[in-house]
């Protein structure tokens, strides 16, 4: 398992400090703890150091209705760590010069030519209504990477989460291409450029990466990255019984990720940029492990270092002109590059961690982090909703607890 899970080891590999083993120790109670309450059935958690691993633990079940055990070549659906990954794939077309930071989306996806900015109004009697203004500029590839194109998702309150629920979005069957069409019919959210919201931008940049590359997503992601990286069991589709039977499920209870699964798979033939791929804490070890060596991993370069410290950099942060409100997921004392949220602050609430830090995580509990100040990675593989922010935070406490000083 170290054999597979080794990397190249940072600059900062020297300097780091190791983590305590007795502070590890309070990270392997916390998990038992929580299958062991039936709160979590299972999951699988690393911290990588060095290029090595540093801990290493299963626990629970990836099904409670089979009982078998979580093992390090479990599946998971990844949903929104997908990203990343997505986002990555652009860059690597964005350094070979075959797509621009700046194109307009509609240079790939006619139909999101002139789409209005909705707006919401106060009539008369009060009552709020919805209207329609021009968009200031098109909504650009930079705007998709970061999420400032004005694409929602039906999680944001109010007319936003009306408009994209009446659009059945998901009905019957369909592709990247198909998708990508239905989203833009709908209006724009915010001006483009302004506001940093969540939602399809990155499955809008997936059916580009189609377009620009002649492929398939995942048959690009997969000539580009997953071969290279020896990723061999991350993919859309589980092709084989065996492969479905290594899926770890969600408990019968934790109903919201019950769904999402059910709506994934009943869609094989939507390769999701955004939420889409499954993998396995291996596969991930690998991606994580090549962004902390900044875009190389066993002397292949995947990107360009000017290409990875612009994808690395905030972009979104005071003076960016972006805004943002409570739905801002990179949270406190984090902004955002081009696919990952990068901390750039202690913050507020003065969250462990340090300067530099990449992190995403998803909505079925799957988590990851890169930090270069201490030549580290950490993933946590997990399917559960109803928990995962509790245990998210638990994680990253714990791990940063586990070394000697603050990072």
């Amino acid at each position: 398992m170290q054999h597979l899970l080794a990397g190249s080891q940072t600059a900062f590999a020297a300097e780091a400090p190791a983590p305590i083993p007795e502070k590890l120790r309070l990270l392997t109670d916390f998990f038992e703890e929580e299958v062991a309450s039936g709160k979590l059935p299972g999951a699988v958690v690393l911290i990588q150091q060095h290029g090595r691993p540093v801990y290493l633990k299963t626990f629970g079940v990836r099904d409670i209705k089979t009982g078998q055990p979580i093992t390090v070549d479990t599946q998971f659906a990844l949903l929104s760590m997908t990203k990343p990954i997505t986002s990555f794939a652009a860059m690597m077309l964005v350094d070979e010069g075959k797509l621009s930071l700046d194109d307009p989306v509609a240079k790939y996806v006619p139909s999101f030519a002139e789409r209005p900015v909705g707006v919401e109004e106060v009539d008369a009697s009060g009552k709020p209504t919805l209207d329609f203004v021009a968009a200031r500029r098109p909504p650009t590839i930079r705007d998709l990477l970061q999420h400032t194109s004005g694409i929602a998702g039906d999680y944001v309150t109010g007319w936003v989460r009306s408009v994209y629920l009446e659009a059945h979005l998901f009905d019957g069957r369909f592709d990247n291409a198909e998708f990508a069409d239905r989203i833009a019919k709908l209006p724009l959210t915010q001006q483009p450029g302004t506001f940093w919201r969540y939602g399809h931008s990155i499955d809008v940049l997936g059916r580009i990466i189609e377009i620009v590359s002649g492929e398939t997503l995942y048959h690009f992601l997969k000539r580009q990255l997953f071969d290279p990286l020896g990723m061999s069991h991350t993919k859309f589709v589980l092709d084989t019984p065996e492969e479905r039977a290594l899926m770890a499920e969600p408990l019968p209870d934790d109903t919201l990720l019950v769904e999402l699964e059910k709506a994934r798979r009943l869609h094989p033939e939507w390769e999701s940029g955004g939420s889409g791929l499954v993998s396995t804490l291996v596969d991930y070890a690998r991606f994580a492990q090549m962004l902390l060596n900044g875009g190389e991993l066993d002397g292949k370069r995947y990107l360009s270092r000017a290409a990875f410290d612009n994808m690395t950099t905030d972009h979104v942060g005071p003076g960016s002109g972006v805004g943002h409100d409570h739905f801002y997921f990179p949270g406190d004392g984090f902004g955002f590059g081009y696919g990952f949220a990068v901390r750039t602050a202690a913050g507020e609430m003065r969250l462990a961690g340090s300067i530099g830090e990449l992190k995403w995580d998803s909505g079925s509990g799957t988590y990851f982090g890169v930090n270069p100040k201490l030549d580290m990675i950490y993933i946590l593989m997990e399917q559960v909703d109803k928990e995962r922010g509790p245990i998210r935070d638990s994680l990253r406490k714990l791990i940063y607890g586990a070394f000697p000083s603050d990072p």
